[in-house]
């Protein structure tokens, strides 16, 4: 079998067992005593080493079995969760998650995990483990696992004497495992398979459900009608691996065992009764699948499939192109004006506009996926910083665009931490402050407009002002005759800024600020930002606003001289026409009052340097743009209009064009630059 075209759907099924191991983990070690828990760790671990060996990664079936055979023993009362054990179970779970790395990679998927190994055998034969007599068996069965004898309804007697009077003969099959069978339940599949085409299955012990879920212990009985020698059956059930022993026998029914007045005529059994219906007769489910995974018994929801991410980028640089000729016939619709035109056009913008929708719904995926590696993170630092932290998660259902997801995930981690190191105090700190000794850090997510707030909030001991205003001072961010007019939200956000964050200043201020400005640049390269407000003693809350999507955007188009320039919607606040007599000066530099504030004024057509502005001598166009608690300015020629435009990049050879985020192609050929306000509001 060619296993290559199934490579990516193992990767990422591995990576989504992996994610439900840590979860669980977790889970587990705030609630040692449910059983239900263990199972379901057990289950995404059976499914993983199931998966990596019908693939052939024989180093994660084998890290997975030894996993395996301790949360069995945990499962079956042999051995009690402590946080040790947690311990080396997360250490095996990394090196998974470092194994499917490797193979996502191109590598084998082979790592050095001898000591893992060694350490969770260690864990199996543990001293807190208990004697087999004392064994619990977690998941009730319905017949007793030590005896695999059948006993056979009222139905299959009648089925078996019929057989024997059509001239087939009913055998017993007890099938023994090998003590280091890594696959039981891919074993039954293949033993069920060999007879199932020398005749038909009418029961086995235990039940096909509890084969599937490799509940028993080495052993399993399977009840045949067929008319080939039992011998030759034994024999064919005998070669598959990892099979130790069959023991086979005869079963005869006597005739008048099932004389009752039975008057049914049961059908022959190898028309119509299959093995897989006489078992759905019973509700007892299909036979076990080759990877010895659960069979997944859904109500007929919602259908998926997975979709590789660069078809969608495909499909989206195309509906782009078709956003740019949407422009076209729109702009050739007004001018030739004609009513049928206009009416196909306009249908076809509503169409197109529904399916842009879709499209970029499509690429929209929960920040879940980033979430979910933090619970794992403040643990770990927890442990390692003696402290105690738990980890709130607040909308994690909140969707964003892929591409922005990929880029989140690092500047959170770095958040994340500077909550742990530097927000939350140890436990003997926080008691003396009467705070609870347990520190806790919410991880929150929502939608407000056409943004995502993700906020990062601690109870901690917050952001010291006057030390973060000296410290600003003596590395030159901010001048001391300025100082005293900053506000408080002003001075918490110097800590983003370029050479704040120094080594000294770890030991110097609360330790905030520590590389953020590398936060802070990767979160406005995605069209956002970030800010943070905070009180001493109380905690601190890091605020970042993101865009939905980077691909398509709504600006307004402006114009400034013969150019065209697009300006994002999402930093304006107002457009305004004003009076040349409104303009005032302040500090060397022209400034007007809107709505009460002092707003610096920014001349684009100096900024880009165009020569032909054509700038009214009575009035003045200007937008009102906001970063932050920053305005500003921009004043333009005139107003062309609000429009969707296909956000694109200059290129490799434009990386460092001033205030140019990108550029878009409109509807008349002619291309626009898109304005990165966040670079002109200073």
């Amino acid at each position: 079998m060619e296993m290559s075209q199934y490579l990516e759907v193992f990767i990422e099924e591995s990576k989504e067992h992996i994610q439900s191991l840590n979860e669980n983990l977790l889970n587990l070690e705030k609630n040692p005593q449910d059983l239900a828990i263990v199972n379901e760790i057990f289950r995404s671990a059976h499914t993983l080493k199931g998966m990596s060996a019908t693939m052939g990664f024989e180093n994660l079936a084998n890290l997975t079995h030894k996993m395996e055979n301790v949360l069995d023993a945990i499962r079956n009362g042999k051995l009690t969760v402590t946080p040790s054990t947690i311990d080396v179970i997360f250490t095996a779970v990394d090196h998974l998650e470092a194994m499917v790395d490797s193979v996502a990679n191109g590598g084998d998927g082979k790592l050095d995990v001898s000591e893992t190994i060694a350490r969770l055998h260690a864990v199996e034969n543990g001293d807190n483990a208990i004697g087999e007599d004392e064994k619990e068996v977690s998941v009730p069965v319905a017949e007793k696992p030590e005896s695999n004898e059948i006993v056979y309804d009222e139905y299959k007697q009648t089925v078996i004497v019929q057989s024997r009077e059509q001239g087939y003969n009913c055998y017993q099959f007890t099938v023994r495992l090998r003590n280091d069978c890594l696959l039981k339940a891919a074993r039954v599949f293949m033993v069920f398979d060999i007879l199932e085409k020398c005749g038909e299955i009418i029961q086995s012990n235990p039940p096909v459900d509890q084969l599937e879920e490799e509940q028993f212990d080495k052993e399993f009985t399977v009840t045949l009608i067929s008319k080939e020698d039992r011998e030759e059956i034994r024999q064919k059930i005998l070669k598959v691996s990892e099979i130790e022993q069959v023991n086979a026998k005869t079963i005869v029914i006597e005739s008048e065992q099932q004389s009752r007045d039975n008057k049914a005529e049961p059908s022959p059994p190898l028309s119509k009764e299959k093995a897989t219906a006489l078992k759905k007769k019973e509700n007892k489910g299909p036979v076990p699948n080759i990877k010895g995974a659960p069979a997944k018994k859904h109500k007929n929801t919602s259908k998926t499939i997975r979709v590789n991410i660069e078809r969608l980028d495909n499909l989206l640089n195309l509906f782009e192109e078709l956003v740019i000729d949407r422009g076209r016939l729109e702009q050739i619709a007004k001018e030739v004006n004609h009513s049928e035109l206009n009416e196909t056009v306009e249908r076809m913008s509503r169409i197109s506009s529904d399916l842009q929708t879709i499209i970029l719904n499509m690429r929209m995926v929960p920040v879940e996926t980033v979430f979910n590696r933090f619970p794992r993170l403040v643990r770990q630092l927890a442990r390692d910083l003696h402290k105690k932290m738990n980890l709130e998660i607040i909308g994690a259902e909140t969707e964003l665009d892929r591409t922005v997801i990929d880029e989140i995930g690092d500047p959170l981690v770095h958040l994340i931490r500077n909550s742990c190191d530097h927000g939350i105090e140890l436990p003997e700190q926080r008691l003396k402050a009467g705070k609870p000794e347990t520190g806790t850090i919410t991880l929150k997510a929502y939608h407000s407009g056409n943004h995502v707030f993700i906020e990062i909030e601690d109870d901690g001991a917050g952001i010291n002002r006057e030390k973060v205003l000296e410290k600003a001072i003596q590395k030159g961010i901010v001048k001391e005759e300025e100082a005293n007019a900053l506000t408080d939200s002003q001075i918490f956000n110097l800590i983003f800024e370029s050479g704040f964050s120094t080594a000294d200043k770890i030991s110097d201020i609360s330790g905030r600020g520590v590389g953020l400005d590398v936060v802070k640049s990767t979160i406005q390269s995605l069209g956002g930002s970030i800010s943070v407000h905070s009180e001493e003693g109380r905690g601190s809350i890091f605020t970042i606003q993101l865009p939905l999507t980077l691909s398509i955007i709504s600006v307004m188009l402006v114009e400034i001289g013969s150019e065209k320039y697009a300006v994002p919607l999402t930093s304006i606040v107002e457009t305004a026409i004003i009076k040349k007599d409104q303009i005032l000066n302040a500090h060397h530099q022209k400034v007007i009052d809107f709505r009460g504030k002092v707003v610096p004024l920014v001349f684009l057509n100096e900024v880009f340097e165009v020569t032909d502005s054509k700038t009214s001598d009575e009035l003045v166009s200007v937008l009102i743009v906001r970063k932050g608690e920053k305005m500003a300015a921009f004043v333009v020629d005139s107003f062309i209009g609000q429009q969707e435009i296909v956000l694109k990049s200059l290129g490799n050879y434009l990386t460092n064009v001033f205030a140019i985020s990108g550029a878009t192609i409109l509807g008349d050929g002619q291309v626009a630059l898109i304005i990165d306000c966040n670079v002109l509001i200073k």
